[in-house]
């Protein structure tokens, strides 16, 4: 016997509640990927200009600066994860507060921790994301990126000068040219600098250069025609010599050394791998790294489901157009707890603290203050400590705003 879905009106307090998680949830991921998008694409353009500052002056294909940033994003997702899923909560519940929703849900018989439901499930679902992220994505990009980075700053030289580029030679070499052929080797209006090494520096310009390997592949050679090169000597005289035809030589090496195997930092090393170094006495990473690395993901992580125990009690006392005092005390609070945990990751890293201590102290302390403060907006919601804090913050702005005034007041008739 199949049956059909009641009518609303025969629908239990059931359905409706968890018509109110969908909302919640809804509501809550749409600033959370907005969030989480905006910080990425702010950090990642910072670290991208610096990647193509680093392929201008190593050379290398376009693709590998697209490689790194994607190596890079696991890392900054990991730190800008937490601050998104603050923040989207607080908008959500300091809304919720103007529109008077808080109160109409709680009028209806809903506590403060059942209304927090969608938030702490969110939060659980966020931890086992973020414990996959530094547990197993971090460690495997960290590396990755070490690895593509070593590939462009060790190249081996091909042999080749891209057009209008500094291409590094190898032995303080330097080579560029304003017209290159197809083939990369045939130049014109070119440009050397060679680094001699005992404190002179040699700069050539000629009209045209041609590239070549010797036929044993061992040494290449550049063959320059009319041109000048100057010698900057070590005591500061200079020498002219202009030539119809010079030829430049260099070792040449085209096998670029591999990278080495991955293992060798504990931020490249997995949980599980992390555990295993602990335990081998032979492992090359001293146990307090390991130790401090193990203890500082796994407080990182598990600190994800307590936001909605601070963003909720925060969220309800900014409901009276409080948003950006919130936010920045949020910061704050986040920033002093991030640092804390760095904090007690460098002591146990050089064995000075223990992690157990120095990094589960604050994540201790961090859960007593969330619980508390949840706690407090559960039992006395007109008590909120946050909005005693948000009033103290207005009348100190207020106080500081008087001041100002009086002393433009008070220096108005002044030339």
């Amino acid at each position: 016997m199949t049956g059909s879905p009641l009518p609303a009106e025969q629908r239990g307090p059931l359905h409706s509640t968890q018509r109110i998680d969908r909302y919640i949830l809804v509501e809550t991921l749409k600033p959370l990927f907005a969030s989480l998008l905006v910080v990425l694409v702010a950090l990642l353009m910072e670290r991208l200009l610096r990647l193509f500052d680093l392929l201008a002056n190593h050379g290398g294909p376009f693709n590998m600066v697209m490689w790194l940033v994607a190596n890079l994003v696991p890392h900054y997702l990991g730190l800008a994860l937490p601050a998104a899923f603050f923040i989207s909560m607080f908008i959500i519940v300091a809304r919720m507060g103007e529109d008077n929703e808080l109160d109409a849900l709680q009028s209806a018989g809903l506590s403060v921790p059942r209304i927090a439901r969608s938030f702490l499930g969110l939060g659980v679902a966020l931890m086992v994301f973020s414990i996959l992220l530094f547990g197993y994505l971090q460690p495997y990009s960290r590396y990755g990126y070490s690895a593509i980075y070593h590939m462009v700053v060790n190249a081996a030289w091909d042999a080749t000068v891209p057009q209008g580029m500094f291409v590094d030679a190898g032995e303080g070499i330097t080579i560029s040219a304003d017209i290159v052929d197809a083939t990369g080797r045939r130049l014109e209006k070119v440009f050397v600098q060679q680094d001699r090494g005992n404190g002179e520096t040699w700069v050539t310009t000629s009209v045209t250069g041609a590239l070549a390997a010797t036929d044993d592949r061992q040494r290449v050679l550049l063959t320059l025609h009319d041109g000048v090169q100057v010698r900057m000597l070590p005591d500061g005289r200079r020498m002219v010599m202009e030539f119809g035809e010079l030829t430049l030589d260099k070792p040449f090496q085209l096998v670029t050394e591999p990278f080495r195997d991955r293992g060798g930092s504990e931020r490249e090393l997995t949980l599980h791998e992390l555990w295993s170094e602990m335990h081998d006495p032979k492992s090359i990473v001293p146990h307090t790294r390991l130790e401090s690395e193990l203890h500082g993901r796994l407080a990182r992580s598990l600190s994800l489901p307590l936001l909605p125990l601070l963003a909720v009690p925060m969220g309800m006392a900014a409901k009276r157009a409080r948003r950006g005092q919130g936010i920045a005390l949020a910061t704050l609070i986040l920033i002093i707890y991030h640092h804390l945990i760095q904090l007690g990751e460098s002591l146990g890293d050089v064995g000075r603290l223990s992690p157990l201590i120095g990094i589960w102290v604050p994540f201790g302390l961090f859960c007593l203050l969330c619980g508390w403060l949840f706690h407090r907006a559960d039992v006395r919601p007109g008590e909120n400590p946050f909005a005693a804090m948000f009033d103290a913050i207005d009348t100190l702005v207020g106080m500081v705003g008087k001041l100002f005034k009086r002393r433009r007041k008070a220096g108005g008739g002044r030339p």
